[in-house]
């Protein structure tokens, strides 16, 4: 399996949200200045994200994205299933024609792996994550407090 930038950026994206979700909306411009993801690029992945119903927009001054369901609701599978990502790794895409128009010797072993990466991106939803994150000693992952003080807008 291969998850490509736009599986990556939506998760990132998606826990910026879960990290300030009980404070405010946040503006796709100020996950695209911390997480260094082009604004452009956040609103494409948004508008998936909001068809699939895990964010939801907020209009008018102070507005900006909200996840749309608790964090502990949203699974980081779901998050790569929204916009669009493949959870796949075997060569052909799951159509067992792997190996001239047959099904090749290892597509099982690649199959099941397949659903081993969905399984374990499914039992990891955000609140999870963040409760994670905390609990490492590294600098980028101290508890909110601690960044809080550091950087009020940005939690890299």
């Amino acid at each position: 399996m291969r998850l490509s930038t736009k599986g990556r950026y939506a998760v990132t994206a998606m826990i910026d949200l879960a990290i300030h979700d009980q404070e405010r909306p946040v503006t796709l411009a100020e996950i695209s200045n911390c997480q260094g993801i082009s604004l452009s690029y956040l609103e494409q992945l948004f508008a998936k994200l909001r068809r699939s119903g895990l964010v939801k927009g907020m209009r008018g001054p102070g507005g900006g994205y909200r996840l749309a369901k608790p964090s502990s609701e949203i699974s980081i599978a779901a998050i790569i299933l929204a916009v669009d990502e493949r959870m796949d790794s075997t060569l052909c895409n799951g159509r067992e024609d792997c190996q001239n128009g047959e099904r090749c010797l290892t597509h099982e072993l690649w199959s099941r792996l397949s659903d081993q990466i969905f399984e374990y991106l499914d039992s990891i939803n955000l609140a999870t994550f963040l409760e994670l994150a905390a609990e490492r000693d590294t600098p980028e992952s101290q508890p909110r407090e601690v960044l809080r003080e550091e950087n009020p807008v940005c939690f890299n």
